[in-house]
């Protein structure tokens, strides 16, 4: 292997013919470019997708209340069907495995004016249970979420998020401060990280009271707006089951077709995971797909070129046998050759690759649907490894055929 005389042969066959060796190495460059350029892309999309579900739990049904379609007990179409609190405790207890559920109210369905001192902001005030967390996975950076006291005695307190905290509070520390929520007076108790999008996108992030005290300081009277839940059985199977029985839940409850498609709006995160998924997946192995052919292209490549090294160095190989070298020796000679061009080429090509998705990284913002572009070291460098050994097969055969000739031939070929 570290023959400095085998080695010295390597450098004067590939410098006896430049032009060839870099050609054919930059097959092998632009194939190993191709495969990590394409693994980095499809896996910035699938963060990207991934990054859309950072604050939802991916074992969770969301269930809006629509408007009917179809007649039904002598009730005509076109009825709005409006959640109530009572369908959570209802979904509560006929949901098996049910792991958290909460009822939302957006208070008045849009933007809501906070306030405090001279400081002004609007934003969306939603009034939710204390296990709304638990399925919005926001992360508390300073406080508390709301809790079951706030919930069962209604006190007038409120979660902000990061972007409120810095367009109401500036430096100041927003615990335990008081802020009007269109007039009303709440008390700050948490703080939280921007939710998905985020202010760098024009989005507001929301704020959270309890639903308690949404319901009587807006006069709710009960109503919600949302639904959401989860549960423990997190397959396809699972999930539409789970749907079916809160489906007719309510349909029992409000008077409505359970087959009426139109009655309720429902979003269950295990289908959309599940569907949006496999697409990135499929995305996924098309890049391999891609990127496999293109190196296989530059390995064949260096097979048919260490080919005809084989049958430009005939006379060469036919000395050296004369001389005592055995198929071992001539076998690894080639082999060595292939290897360390393939080797080479593949290490510029994995190099640039990587650095092309750095600086891609760099250059284009995260965002929902796009982020992080880079690969795992270690998938890059298992791409180099069967590099190598594709390198070491491509030269194999041609070295075979190096191996088997008769001294008494090749002194004979001209």
């Amino acid at each position: 292997m570290f023959d400095r005389e085998a080695w010295g042969e390597i450098f004067e066959s590939i410098g006896k013919n430049k032009l060839r060796a870099v050609l054919t190495g930059f097959a092998v460059l632009w194939g190993i470019l191709m495969l990590i350029v394409l693994l980095g892309l499809s896996g910035g999309l699938a963060k990207g997708f991934s990054y859309n579900f950072r604050n939802s739990a991916t074992n969770s049904i969301h269930i809006w209340g629509n408007e009917t379609s179809k007649p039904w007990n002598g009730l005509p179409p076109n009825r709005e069907i409006i959640l109530e609190e009572g369908d959570v405790e209802a979904l509560r207890h006929a949901i098996p495995g049910i792991e958290h559920i909460s009822g939302q109210y957006r208070v008045w369905r849009g933007q809501t004016q906070l306030q405090y001192g001279k400081q002004y902001g609007s934003y969306g005030v939603r009034g939710v249970m204390p296990e709304w967390r638990h399925m919005e996975h926001q992360q508390i950076t300073a406080g508390r979420f709301l809790n079951e006291l706030d919930q069962q005695q209604g006190r007038k307190v409120v979660v902000i998020a990061q972007d409120a905290k810095a367009d109401l509070f500036k430096s100041e520390d927003p615990i335990g401060k008081w802020v009007n929520v269109n007039g009303i007076p709440f008390q700050v108790v948490g703080l939280y990280e921007y939710e998905t999008g985020g202010p760098d996108q024009g989005q507001r992030s929301a704020v959270y009271i309890p639903l308690k005290v949404a319901q009587q300081v807006f006069n709710a009277k009960g109503l919600l707006d949302d639904i959401l839940f989860t549960f423990a059985d997190a397959s396809v199977v699972g999930a539409q089951q789970a749907q079916q029985r809160a489906v007719h839940v309510l349909a029992r409850r409000h008077n409505f077709d359970p087959t009426d498609k139109r009655a309720l709006w429902l979003e269950n995160n295990v289908e959309n995971v599940g569907k949006i998924g496999g697409v990135f997946t499929g995305i996924t192995l098309f890049g391999w797909f891609v990127g496999i052919g293109s190196l296989f292209a530059g390995i064949v490549g260096i097979g048919n070129i260490m080919l005809i090294v084989v049958q430009e160095r005939t006379r060469e190989i036919g000395i050296r046998k004369a001389l005592g070298a055995t198929p071992g020796n001539v076998i690894s000679q080639v082999m060595l050759e292939s290897i360390f061009v393939t080797s080479i080429f593949g290490f510029f090509g994995l190099a640039g690759g990587i650095l092309l998705l750095e600086g891609l990284a760099s250059v284009v913002p995260g965002s929902a649907f796009f982020r992080d572009p880079t690969v795992d070291i270690s998938v890059a460098l298992k791409a180099l490894a069967a590099l190598i050994v594709a390198g070491a097969l491509a030269g194999f055969f041609p070295a075979r055929r190096a191996a088997r000739i008769r001294p008494i031939e090749a002194l004979r070929d001209e």
